[in-house]
């Protein structure tokens, strides 16, 4: 005779996981995705430049609740354009500014709170390829910037070290503040920097001889060369 599974008078309640209070949860879904566009872009510097930008066009067009700019047309957009115009902005700010009106009028078409980008169609002023806008030093130049640092004290040898990588690598100021002991690394014998850049990119850039002999006179004197997870350059 199979004996009968025995089933409890009462099971215990399941365990909560829950973190936000109802009224907190259905008011989630009265959030404008126009909010929500703020809310999803990572990189903290794009966000604020983007709202900046945002903030410029709601002021010019008179949007006071995040619902209006369901009623911005091409024409709001192209005499804003005509405006940053009339104030003699930079070609290349004004291309930001539409593009970060058309990213937000993108994520309003994804959500189905607009029919159509109403960027789409607005002329951007064309971007100069040709010539980069940071002037070049010379070697002469690059010489006396690198020998400026006295080379007898451990400040000094950093900011030799410092010099030499911003010059011979083109990394941004973020990205040398950003490098570790770690990102010192021998790929097939040589030596690279592992850099983190816009994005989350991942790229390597092999170190000049002159950087890497700098780098290593520095990491030596001041002795956090084997504290890899610490900063290259510390403060």
């Amino acid at each position: 005779m199979t004996p009968k599974t025995r089933i409890p008078a009462s099971a215990p309640a399941p365990v909560s996981t829950r973190v936000l209070t109802v009224a907190e949860f259905q008011g989630l879904a009265d959030v404008p995705p126009e909010l929500e566009w703020f809310a999803n872009i990572g990189n903290p510097k794009t966000r604020r430049a983007y709202q900046q930008d945002v903030k410029d066009f709601t002021t010019f067009v008179g949007i006071v609740r995040p619902e209006e700019f369901r009623l911005v047309t091409r024409a709001h957009l192209i005499t804003w354009r005509q405006d940053l115009e009339r104030r003699a902005l930079a070609s290349s700010t004004i291309r930001r500014k539409l593009s970060a009106l058309s990213s937000l009028f993108d994520y309003l078409c994804e959500h189905n709170a607009i029919g159509h980008n109403p960027v789409d169609g607005v002329k951007r002023p064309k971007a100069n390829h040709n010539e980069g806008l940071t002037p070049a030093l010379g070697d002469a130049q690059a010489r006396a910037l690198l020998e400026a640092p006295p080379a007898d004290s451990l400040k000094g040898r950093r900011d030799r070290a410092i010099l030499a990588t911003l010059l011979y690598h083109a990394l941004r100021r973020e990205e040398l503040c950003t490098l570790r002991v770690r990102d010192l690394q021998s790929r097939e014998g040589v030596l690279h920097l592992r850099i983190e850049g816009k994005g989350d990119k991942i790229r390597f850039v092999p170190v000049a001889a002159k950087a890497a002999r700098l780098i290593k006179e520095y990491l030596e004197t001041a002795g956090h060369g084997d504290d890899l997870g610490g900063p290259c350059f510390a403060p």
